[in-house]
């Protein structure tokens, strides 16, 4: 199969993965694994305002990227170098073989592991049951788990609120990021930006204990989110278009005009766009308070992570499988290249 089709049916496969298997179990997943060995490191820095600790995140972030990216990134070399060719058929008049197959799987399954897009309604669809029932303290504590402020006591529309902001500001880290940077870089690249990103959640606080540690983290995670955070509202304005929720050009236009209300350089864009094609406002009491209209109902919510949903499908037909196609996958292929050479030199 030509190294095109494959980027194609690694994206598609990935989405669908996503969408119908979705995450595997916690203790598990990947993310834990990194979260546990960055807690290691954290646990053994003992002057929390020594300017090395800056160097020391930076290392951090090389060492996880390493570990990580290499591991996964060996295994698909193996499976390229070991069973590409093996199992081999034509299909619509297209040789491929299973073991490619096995390997454009695997390679998928790894992307998926970097963003997350239909957890939305997982996280969500509760929330909206207790709200119908009546019960804001359930639907209070549900939402707690998703976001960064105190929400008991919190009234029905600023729960949903709070559930649709984070759903919109979560559209760019969560999938259009990953998404992205699997277009240009391959799988070394998805992975890369989740990297910086988990560092980002665990040490970007500004505090005592990781306003040094967490610079380098956070700062790299503002720059390859600079891209995606602004590109977002285009693909927001054609999704809701496709909804037929308001036009495109307000989604653009709000974005433009007050991206700059929330405290990251990053998250406002997809917040303001998804905020204008909806016709609701967002609110964080004492923080921002962005787009025109009521505060979002009960149905808002789903209407929220169906519009994410389809912002994303667009996104990855329109920018991550052609670039996947032309750059990632080349990218992917060298870099198992240089793994199974660098093996081979060492006889490994």
């Amino acid at each position: 199969m030509e190294l095109w089709l494959d980027a194609v049916l690694i994206a598609i496969f990935a989405f669908l993965i996503d969408r119908y298997i979705g995450d595997v179990p916690n203790r598990y997943h990947p993310l834990r694994w990194m979260g546990n060995l960055l807690d290691c490191i954290d646990r053994r820095i003992i002057d929390r305002r020594s300017r090395w600790n800056v160097v020391i995140g930076f290392l951090s972030y090389v060492l996880v990227l390493l570990v990580f990216g290499g591991v996964a990134l060996t295994i698909t070399m193996a499976l390229r170098y070991g069973l590409v060719g093996v199992g081999e058929f034509d299909v619509l008049g297209v040789h491929c073989s299973f073991g490619e197959i096995v390997w454009i799987v695997v390679s998928a399954l790894f992307v998926k592991v970097t963003f997350a897009l239909f957890a939305f309604r997982k996280f969500c669809s509760p929330i909206e049951d207790d709200l119908k029932k009546g019960d804001l303290e359930a639907a209070a504590d549900k939402t707690q788990m998703m976001v960064n402020r105190k929400m008991k006591g919190m009234d029905l529309p600023h729960i949903t609120s709070s559930c649709c902001e984070t759903v919109s500001e979560n559209l760019v880290d969560s999938v259009i990021s990953p998404l992205f940077y699997f277009g240009l870089f391959g799988l070394p690249g998805a992975i890369a930006f989740r990297c910086s990103n988990l560092m980002d959640a665990m040490w970007g606080h500004i505090n005592e204990k990781y306003y040094v540690l967490g610079h380098f983290p956070a700062r790299l995670d503002d720059v390859l989110g600079y891209i995606p955070s602004r590109i977002s509202p285009l693909f927001v304005g054609v999704a809701a278009k496709l909804m037929r929720m308001r036009s495109g050009r307000s989604a653009v236009k709000a974005a433009m005009a007050e991206h700059r209300k929330t405290p990251s350089p990053n998250s406002g864009w997809p917040m303001t766009a998804v905020a204008a094609a909806m016709g609701v406002s967002f609110e964080k009491e004492g923080v921002y308070v962005m787009g025109e209209g009521p505060l979002p109902s009960i149905d808002d919510i789903r209407r929220c992570y169906h519009l994410v949903e389809l912002t994303s499908l667009v996104f990855l037909l329109i920018v991550t499988i052609p670039l996947g196609m032309f750059l990632g996958i080349h990218v992917q292929v060298f870099i198992e290249d240089f793994i199974h050479g660098l093996l081979g030199v060492f006889r490994i």
